[in-house]
């Protein structure tokens, strides 16, 4: 389709208001697909300001940046009104230490982490390696400490770190914020699967809901509900929740250190991951509410229903 000049005028205004602007689906707290996941992570890393565009909410928009710069997917990067590409790009720009560059920043240190995988960890990931040939243990870590592993093809820029026999490679950024970490293979009553321990960081408690309902009734805690949109619209928030989809980590990272916090979610699985984020940001009261909201509804409060 051919762009019409109201729109080509709207984009160019865009351009010029703004030094660094993404095109994105969603926003830079609320990304809508994984691919402008991708590009706000790696972009968070590196710059702290820029201007992100919703295309969701503009279809004229979404579909005349296609045009506009003969890129046809989204998310697009510009800078200085130039494209500089979409999530894939901007990812290698990142890797390679360009996309600093980019930025007028130093490059970033390339040194490899001094890392501990226990013996358990290392057995177990021995083991969900031994079919993926011409694979490497990726480690991800993004800046509000989530962390995952992939198996990927090694990447040329890739800085690459070696313990208890196995090698394990890194973006820049997670390079840095794995210093210390420890990696372990851990049982929970939700399973077994790696662990991450940053340093530092202080053990998760754990509370029931029974706990958890006289803490809120003492007013000595804060509750942060992490349940992704469609769960809390089948069963809404406890009165006085914090949303951490609304609110981003950015917002409640912001909170004294020794706030008492619990997270709730569905069973207590991400809950807990949340936690361990706010504990590796320097968090010393911090709380899992075992079984979540569903067992709130079963042993608390029927009313609240389940799902």
């Amino acid at each position: 389709m051919a762009l019409d000049t109201p729109t080509r005028e709207r984009i160019e205004a865009l351009l010029a208001q703004h030094e660094v602007v993404l095109f994105m689906k969603g926003t830079r707290q609320q990304p809508m697909c994984g691919f402008s996941a991708a590009a706000t992570n790696t972009l968070n890393d590196v710059v702290d300001a820029y201007h992100t565009v919703n295309v969701l909410e503009d279809p004229e928009i979404r579909e005349g940046i296609k045009e506009y710069g003969q890129w046809p997917t989204i998310p697009q990067l510009y800078v200085k009104g130039e494209l500089i590409g979409g999530s894939d790009i901007i990812r290698q720009l990142y890797t390679s230490g360009e996309l600093y560059t980019l930025f007028g920043n130093a490059p970033p240190d390339r040194t490899p982490p001094e890392i501990t995988i226990t013996d358990k960890a290392a057995e177990a990931i021995r083991g969900g390696m031994a079919n993926a040939q011409g694979m490497a243990l990726h480690l991800e870590i993004g800046p509000d400490h989530s962390a995952g592993f992939q198996l990927a093809p090694a990447g040329s820029h890739d800085i690459v770190t070696v313990a208890n026999g196995i090698e394990v490679h890194f973006d820049p950024g997670s390079a840095q914020r794995a210093k210390g970490v420890v990696i372990d293979w851990v049982t929970t009553v939700q399973g077994e699967g790696l662990s991450l321990k940053f340093p530092g960081a202080v053990e998760i408690g754990s509370l029931t809901v029974h706990q958890l309902k006289d803490r809120l009734a003492a007013g000595d805690i804060l509750l942060v509900d992490v349940r992704p949109a469609h769960g809390r619209a089948m069963v809404a928030p406890l009165a006085g929740a914090r949303i951490l989809e609304d609110e981003g980590y950015e917002a409640l990272a912001s909170l004294p250190k020794d706030t008492a916090i619990a997270f709730i979610c569905h069973h207590g699985i991400s809950s807990r991951a949340a936690a361990e984020r706010f504990a590796a940001h320097g968090f010393t009261h911090l709380f899992n509410v075992e079984g979540g909201m569903d067992a709130w509804a079963r042993e608390v409060d029927p009313s609240v229903g389940r799902y």
